[in-house]
């Protein structure tokens, strides 16, 4: 029988070099998945790369093979003994590989726990898979249902409306001091790593950013350019001071590049007009005194880290929900996915116990001594009975399970009877003379507390 199985690492288990070379870009994916596909017994595929994980997700019908032979494939194309790979690499299957897209889908597996860019990164992937056509009915329910549960844990959680980057906080403490931001102006100064992601989560806003540099000025005009701003040079800040509504400042200076003084001639030019000072700097940027000027409202990195704080035991508590939701839609897949062996099961070890009793009756054939036709007959029909009663207690178990451990319980079951390969039976072809002191087996009726349900 086929089986899920993911594979993959991630920012837990694999540093960035690492993930680097482990990528598997559009293009790569294509051949890795055509290879891996030539080279084990894999019926569908999809593979998700971002810059936190590498994952690959496929039915097969092999696991250990399917795995020993995806981690070489892994390790040569990064360059890497297998060896060396084997404890960044991750592995589940079933439910357990479910699971984890859930999770991953919703935002409780990454480096942020909450943010909202991996489940559209997961859809890409499906999408591309889907195009190339490597998915199949089980890796189609599993995408489906994984975007599903994503979408349900961002509109019945809170877990990603709480920003826990300092770009992001600076944001939301626009927002929540100055309400609608499209049409504000914005005056960002400095443009550094902290600059630009600030001015990337301000562009989605509908601000209008000035951007102001006292150094790399080609900086300034490429991040314009980016996000559709505008630039200033350092000698026109109070200036620009006079008609912002909100200053970023992000610099590298050892020095303030806000005095309070100079601040106090803004606001008496501003006529006091509000203005939200955000200070990401360090060391500070703004003056501390600017907090006492009227209009103004300065909030520096120690108040975004404290803001953070509070946000991150917000997202956790979230995060224990979306873990329940995950748990509640976990179990549908399994009872899908179960669904999908048990019947077949069912019918495999009905046949199988057909097939011995109709083996059991013919191997007794010549025994019958003084038996009429119409007692062959009976004969038959007791053995066939026998088959129904002992298979009626199983089969309705079997058909009531609807918990996660499904796919081993019917594993068990095939391997007890040796349900699998060619041979469905109990190696009847090897076995199929009966011993010679075999006596045939006396049939009475069955006590009333073993009788078939009505």
């Amino acid at each position: 029988m086929s089986e899920l199985l993911a594979i993959g690492v991630s920012h837990k288990t694999a540093p960035v070099e690492v993930r680097e070379r482990l990528a598997l870009p559009d293009k790569r994916s294509v051949e890795f998945l055509r290879e891996l596909r030539g080279a084990a017994d894999v019926h569908e595929a999809v593979a998700i790369s971002t810059c936190n994980r590498t994952e690959i997700y496929l039915v097969v019908g092999d696991p250990v093979e399917a795995e020993s032979v995806a981690l070489s494939m892994l390790a040569r194309q990064a360059g890497i003994r297998p060896t060396a790979l084997a404890s960044a690499i991750y592995s589940h299957r079933n439910c357990d590989a479910a699971r984890h897209l859930y999770r991953v889908t919703s935002g409780l597996d990454s480096m942020i726990v909450g943010e909202a860019e991996v489940q559209g990164q997961v859809k890409r992937a499906y999408d591309s898979a889907l195009g190339k056509e490597t998915t199949g009915p089980l890796t189609n329910h599993l995408f489906k249902a994984a975007l599903a549960t994503g979408k349900r844990v961002r509109s019945e959680t809170a877990i990603g409306e709480r920003h826990l980057s300092l770009p992001g906080v600076a944001v939301g403490l626009a927002l929540e001091q100055l309400g609608e931001l499209s049409g504000r102006r914005v005056l960002l100064v400095g443009t550094g790593e902290t600059g630009e992601l600030t001015a990337r989560a301000l562009a989605d806003s509908g601000v209008k950013t000035v951007f102001v540099a006292n150094r790399r000025r080609d900086r300034a005009l490429g991040l314009a350019k980016r996000y559709g701003g505008e630039t200033a040079s350092f000698d026109e800040l109070p200036r620009e001071l006079e008609n912002a509504d909100i200053v970023v400042t992000a610099t590298s200076s050892p020095h303030l590049v806000l005095e309070g003084q100079e601040l106090a001639s803004v606001m008496e030019d501003r006529l006091h007009r509000p203005l939200l000072l955000i200070d990401l700097a360090v060391p500070r940027d703004i003056d501390s005194s600017a907090a006492g000027i009227a209009g103004v409202s300065l909030y520096d990195i120690d108040d975004l880290q404290a803001v953070i704080a509070r946000n991150r035991k917000v997202r956790l508590a979230e995060a224990r929900k979306a873990e329940g939701i995950i748990e509640e839609e976990i179990q549908h897949f399994a009872a899908w996915l179960g669904g999908l062996e048990v019947l077949p099961t069912l019918a495999a070890l009905r046949t199988r116990s057909v097939e011995i009793a109709e083996q059991v009756v013919r191997d007794n054939a010549g025994k019958w001594e003084s038996a009429s036709p119409r007692d062959l007959e009976r004969i038959e029909a007791v053995a066939k009975a026998v088959v129904n009663r002992l298979l009626h207690e199983p089969t309705v178990r079997m058909k009531e399970l609807r918990d996660d451990r499904v796919h081993a319980r019917m594993q068990l079951v095939r391997e007890l009877f040796a349900l699998e390969g060619e041979d469905a039976g109990l190696g009847l072809h090897q076995a199929s003379a009966p011993a010679p002191d075999v006596e045939l087996a006396e049939v009475r009726a069955l006590p009333a507390r073993h009788r078939q349900r009505p």
